[in-house]
């Protein structure tokens, strides 16, 4: 269950879910639950361009590599109809019932990708509010207001 004394996460709903969907929850928390528990794992679902051109969410540190699995498909955009089922299968011998953690750009696909995979019977799927960028900032620019990088958690480019 979401925010059982096991990891602690402490989601914030943000927006219309449904009633089975764990929550967003920050960068900084989704870090510490990574960090925290072996089984965690971090699915970053932007596309291809964008983990060789803006980064990757760098996760040596704590033992772990992000999945990579895009839930649109550049440059056409449409979502990924395979989706889902590339994600349970990479996931493989993870219980249902461990952290998944989403990250996109800025925290909308990686919302729609963790319902998605609620869905499918992975029960602790997160999204992390702000994404690997962030929200724009006054001068339009992301990656300073919130999200991954604007928490200094580790990246690195791809």
């Amino acid at each position: 269950m979401p925010g059982d004394a096991k990891d602690n996460v402490k989601p914030a709903i943000l927006g219309a879910s449904p009633a089975n969907y764990a929550g967003d929850i920050s960068a900084e928390e989704a870090w510490r639950v990574l960090s925290e528990n072996p089984k965690a794992v971090l699915v970053d679902v932007r596309t291809r361009a964008e983990w060789s051109y803006v980064g990757l969410a760098d996760l040596s540190a704590i033992g772990k590599e992000p999945l990579l699995a895009e839930w649109q498909v550049f440059p056409a955009m449409n979502v990924n109809p395979d989706f889902t089922a590339d994600v349970a299968g990479a996931l493989g011998d993870i219980p249902r019932d461990a952290p998944v953690l989403f990250l996109c750009r800025s925290g909308v696909r990686s919302k729609a990708a963790a319902i998605a995979m609620t869905a499918q019977g992975f029960a602790r799927s997160y999204n992390i509010a702000g994404g690997f960028e962030g929200d724009l900032d006054e001068a339009r620019h992301r990656g300073l207001r919130n999200g991954w990088k604007a928490s200094g958690l580790p990246w690195a480019q791809g």
